[in-house]
């Protein structure tokens, strides 16, 4: 009886859950004229197109520009992580806990803090409105979380390893390319993952340091909110909805089992 309960309950809010989605998918197929709010649950009498190819359109630019903000700064992020992450585990010096609480308070560091001086700091280095400036300032933001991921991660690894190979003749970063990057699949797909994700869905960053050239997905899907001169395009917008969240989507679907194992591996080795 208690499992069917817990079932019950699980379905029901899963039920809860994808109304939301059942409506956005629904419209987004309507043609205009049956793109209503009053009809939102009903199915379309004929199933059109006409909105997705509207919100491609829409969200061309966008959507390229997104990828390379979220791919070079998810690479960037996690790479310089892994190192801060290596050093701060296996080759420790005077004050490295003070360094890595320092790390770890520039998590907590609200964005809206640090706005004006960082516009003024892209401004000076001639970055601002750029998709590099745009990169730089996700990758200062990433790398404490990447960092603290890396760095619980590199933790769990025997020492002896790493002194095996200092006593082999192995420097810093031999000892880093030989020993620890091969074992750190787990911690670069939780920090992928993560910042993908992260970067993926920014809006404040990208609305306050972008401009229209260097706009990402969720800028471009913003300004597409009351569009129409007539009507409101509400088919268009549901499908550029759908079409902005896709590729985290993917990246979750293909890539989850590989976030929780990492998750998880860290967790069991600590």
């Amino acid at each position: 009886m208690g499992r069917t309960v817990r079932l019950t309950v699980l379905l029901a809010f899963l039920v809860v859950f994808l109304i939301p989605v059942y409506v956005l998918v629904v419209t987004s197929f309507k043609p205009l004229d049956e793109a209503d709010p009053a009809a939102a649950w009903e199915l379309p009498s004929s199933w059109s197109l006409d909105g997705w190819s509207g919100a491609w359109e829409t969200l061309r630019p966008g959507l390229a520009n997104s990828f390379k903000i979220a791919v070079t700064g998810s690479l960037i992020a996690a790479a310089l992580g892994s190192l801060n992450g290596y050093v701060l585990s296996k080759w420790r010096f005077p004050g490295s806990d003070a360094v890595f609480t320092l790390f770890l308070f520039g998590m907590f560091i609200p964005y809206q803090a640090v706005m004006i001086p960082l516009a003024g700091l892209l401004t000076r280095m001639e970055l601002a409105g750029t998709i590099r400036g745009l990169v730089l300032a996700h990758v200062v933001y990433g790398i404490p979380i990447c960092t603290l991921i890396f760095r619980n991660y590199y933790v769990t690894i025997p020492n002896e390893l790493i002194e095996a190979a200092r006593v082999d003749g192995a420097g810093l970063l031999r000892t880093y390319s030989s020993i620890v990057l091969p074992v750190s699949g787990p911690a670069f797909a939780v920090t992928l993952i993560w910042q993908f994700t992260s970067l993926w869905n920014d809006f404040l960053f990208a609305v306050f340091l972008g401009a229209p050239d260097s706009w990402p997905v969720t800028v471009m899907l913003n300004n597409t909110a009351g569009s129409g001169a007539v009507a409101v395009q509400y088919n268009q917008q549901m499908a550029a909805a759908l079409l902005a969240s896709l590729p985290t989507l993917v990246v979750y679907l293909l890539l989850g089992r590989f976030f929780m194992r990492g998750l998880m591996a860290g967790a069991l080795k600590g």
